[in-house]
C-alpha cells in the first residue's frame, strides 16, 4: 500500500467564485470501507419520467467529477434511461482518503454501488481517464455490462513507455501548487479554440483549491497521476467481449504527462486519429466515430453530435434485445 505523508502547507486562497458549483441534480451518498477507512462515494442517481428499463452510467475524467456530465443526463433520461454518475471515491464530492488507488478498486466500488441500488445490468460510458476505468470495470463484470462507450479516452498508449518518470514527491508539489490559472490553462489544451462557455467546468476543478484540507486532495491527485502511469489497459483491449462505441474527437492531442515530453515526442504520442483507429481494431465488436475539429471532451465541445452517434448506439441495443 502506496501512502505518503507531507508536510501540510498553508494555503491562501486567491480564487473568487460568483457562486459555488452546484450540481444539476440531487446528491448522494455510498458508504464504503476501504483499508479499515470510512468512505463515501457520491453519486447522482437521476430516474427518466417514462423509463426503458436501461441503466448507464457515466464515469468521469481525471480533471474533471459529475457536474461536466450536466448537459448529457437530460437527453439520456428523455430517452427512458436511468443514469447513474459518480464521483470517483478520490474525486468531486466524494472521500479523498489515503489510501492505494487502483482501477481495480474504484471498479468494485461502482459495482458494490450498482448492488446497492438493485441495478444488474448497464452501459458503461467512460470519458478520458473514465475511459480507462470503464475499460477495466467491463473487464472485471463483463456479464453486467450490456454495452461500453469510450469517449476519447486516455490509456490508448502506455504513457509509462515514454513519459518521464517522476516521484510521488514532484507530482505532489505540482499539484499543491496548483491555481486557477493553471488549472484553465490546462483545461484550454482540451479544445481547439476557447470559448467563455467552458468556463464552468474550469470552475467545477477549481473549486477543491478552496477546500481547507487541500493538501490531502492535492496528495490523492498525485497518487491517482501514479495510478494512470502504474495501471495501464493499452494491453487488455483484446480481451473485451462487449459491443463498444469509441467516439473520438480528430482534434485531441492528450498526453499524461505531455510537458516533460521533448518537441519530438509530442508530434509522435497522443495521435488520437491513429490510437483510435488502431483500438478499434483490437476490439472485437465495435464501432469507432471521428468527430473532425473536435477535441479532448466531445461531450462539451459538440453536444448534439455526441447526443446523435450516443443514442443512436443506444437504441440500438434496446432494439436487438
Amino acid at each position: 500500500m502506496k501512502k505518503i505523508f507531507l508536510p501540510v502547507f498553508l494555503f491562501i486562497s486567491i480564487i473568487s467564485f460568483s457562486e459555488i458549483i452546484n450540481y444539476p441534480y440531487p446528491v448522494n451518498y455510498f458508504n464504503l470501507l476501504i483499508e479499515g477507512q470510512n468512505a463515501k462515494m457520491a453519486f447522482m442517481d437521476v430516474k427518466p419520467a417514462a423509463a426503458n428499463g436501461k441503466t448507464v452510467i457515466l464515469f468521469h475524467g481525471k480533471n474533471f467529477n459529475g457536474f461536466y456530465w450536466k448537459d448529457v443526463i437530460p437527453f439520456l433520461t428523455k430517452a427512458g434511461y436511468r443514469v447513474i454518475v459518480p464521483d470517483q471515491v478520490g474525486w468531486g464530492k466524494s472521500s479523498k482518503p489515503n489510501i492505494h488507488y487502483s482501477f481495480f478498486l474504484l471498479a468494485n466500488n461502482n459495482a458494490k454501488l450498482l448492488d446497492s441500488l438493485g441495478i444488474d445490468k448497464v452501459t458503461a460510458v467512460g470519458h478520458s481517464m473514465g475511459g480507462m476505468l470503464a475499460t477495466r470495470f467491463s473487464l472485471m463484470f463483463s456479464q453486467r455490462v450490456q454495452k461500453l462507450v469510450l469517449e476519447n479516452p486516455i490509456g490508448l498508449e502506455d504513457y509509462s513507455a515514454f513519459v518521464p518518470y517522476k516521484s510521488l514527491e514532484d507530482v505532489y508539489k505540482n499539484e499543491a501548487n496548483q491555481t486557477y490559472e493553471s488549472i484553465k490553462k490546462y483545461q484550454q489544451s482540451y479544445y481547439p479554440a476557447w470559448k467563455e462557455e467552458y468556463e464552468p467546468y474550469v470552475q467545477a476543478q477549481a473549486i477543491q483549491l478552496k477546500d481547507t484540507n487541500y493538501a490531502q486532495t492535492a496528495m490523492v491527485n498525485a497518487i491517482t497521476y501514479e495510478m494512470i502511469y502504474e495501471q495501464p489497459v493499452v494491453y487488455s483491449f483484446d480481451s473485451l467481449h462487449v459491443p463498444t462505441l469509441l467516439i473520438i474527437g480528430q482534434a485531441d492531442k492528450t498526453v499524461v504527462g505531455k510537458s516533460s515530453l521533448t518537441e519530438e515526442q509530442k508530434k509522435v504520442y497522443g495521435n488520437y486519429p491513429l490510437l483510435g483507429r488502431k483500438t478499434a481494431a483490437r476490439i472485437k465488436d465495435s464501432k469507432l466515430v471521428e468527430l473532425p475539429g473536435v477535441g479532448h471532451i466531445p461531450h462539451i465541445q459538440d453536444l448534439q453530435v455526441y447526443k446523435q452517434h450516443l443514442l443512436s448506439f443506444l437504441e440500438n441495443e434496446v432494439n436487438n434485445k
